[in-house]
């Protein structure tokens, strides 16, 4: 894992201020001691919310490290930076080198590398030590909007305006396998052990390919009646999380033998308007709550089990794109067209 490091080991950052948010009021107690005012903390942040500026165009996509002690971020303006998540959520690195936005990314397993998607037409495999492009995957004709890793193979998915799916082994540059699709491919994810792709594409259906069987479709999920946006698979790999479109987030059975209705699930409240954005969605560490962004400029965070909204936060002033889960603690982050980050505590699952 991503070890922590001294500042002067780090390549020079662009410009950035990040913000504490007021943590409360101090009081005085009884025996004379300084004790803060204000709701219980629940986390190890220096406050309860923090603004992550740096970024200078919309900030696209933002995920948390496998160890939850940094962050990944990706923006309309072609970088990445990587942030410190506790003390004063300095960026640390830079990553440079995709020539158009870069519209998703993902840490691979080992929280060490970094895979990112771009409008460049290349998805990119990045050291998170030392912030170099170890490696570029070319073979889409077109707009990359989606990458995923999966957790226990080192194959990667990609998703593309020209209506296919590429598999790639993290090891090589060359592309390993194209999924032809009818339509352009928005969103992506992989089974964790690397044998099932499911795709989003823009006539709302997700389909499901068992990567061991090459020449065939193995399902099609219909519900959908817009462009889906992004999709999440859950921890224990049987659930898919889906958002599009049509203002809605849906939860699908993905066990190889469920037998009935695939969609168990539909979550409302999050918004979708004219700019079109691909806003994606999250499981929470234990699958007990899902989160996405909305163009309403809210957070939405739900229960995964009852569909009840239980967070709806303000702060930001454009769409917002991506929320994502702290793997340990009780935080999420969440990043938008007003080119802000910001790390919040919410309550411990009980």
């Amino acid at each position: 894992m991503l070890a922590k490091r001294a500042s002067d080991s780090f390549a020079a950052a662009d410009a950035v201020k990040k913000s504490r948010m007021d943590v409360g009021a101090l009081a005085v107690s009884g025996g004379g001691a300084v004790a803060t005012a204000g709701p219980q903390r629940t986390s190890e942040l220096l406050a309860p919310i923090m603004l992550l500026s740096g970024h200078a165009g919309p900030v696209l996509t933002a995920k948390f490290s496998p160890d939850g002690r940094h962050l990944m971020s990706g923006s309309h303006d072609k970088r990445l930076l990587l942030w410190e998540v506790f003390g004063e959520c300095r960026n640390v690195l830079s990553f440079n080198g995709h020539r158009n936005a870069v519209l998703e990314t993902h840490w691979l397993a080992d929280g060490e590398h970094a895979v990112s998607a771009s409008a460049d037409k290349t998805v990119a495999l990045w050291d998170c030590f030392t912030g170099a492009r170890t490696r570029q995957f070319k073979g889409h004709a077109s707009y990359v909007n989606t990458c995923c890793p999966a957790r226990e193979a080192s194959i990667l998915a990609s998703g593309a305006d020209d209506n296919s799916a590429r598999l790639w082994d993290v090891r090589v540059r060359t592309c390993q396998r194209t999924v032809r699709h009818p339509f352009p491919v928005t969103a992506v994810t992989l089974g964790h052990s690397g044998h099932e792709l499911y795709t989003g594409c823009l006539d709302g259906k997700v389909r499901v390919y068992d990567l061991r069987r090459p020449d065939a479709m193995k399902m099609s999920m219909v519900g959908h009646q817009d462009l889906i946006t992004g999709m999440s698979l859950s921890g224990d790999g049987n659930f898919l999380l889906s958002n599009a479109m049509d203002n809605t987030l849906r939860c699908w059975d993905v066990k190889p033998y469920a037998s009935g209705e695939r969609c168990v699930k539909v979550f409302l409240g999050a918004q979708h308007n004219y700019e079109k954005g691909l806003l994606k969605c999250n499981w929470s560490k234990g699958d007990a709550q899902v989160a996405a962004g909305s163009s309403d400029n809210f957070v939405y965070v739900w229960d995964a089990n009852t569909r009840r909204i239980l967070y709806k936060l303000p702060g930001h002033s454009g769409s917002i794109n991506e929320v994502h889960f702290h793997p340990t603690q009780p935080i999420i982050c969440s990043c938008g067209n007003d080119k802000q980050i910001f790390l919040g505590e919410i309550r411990p699952i009980s």
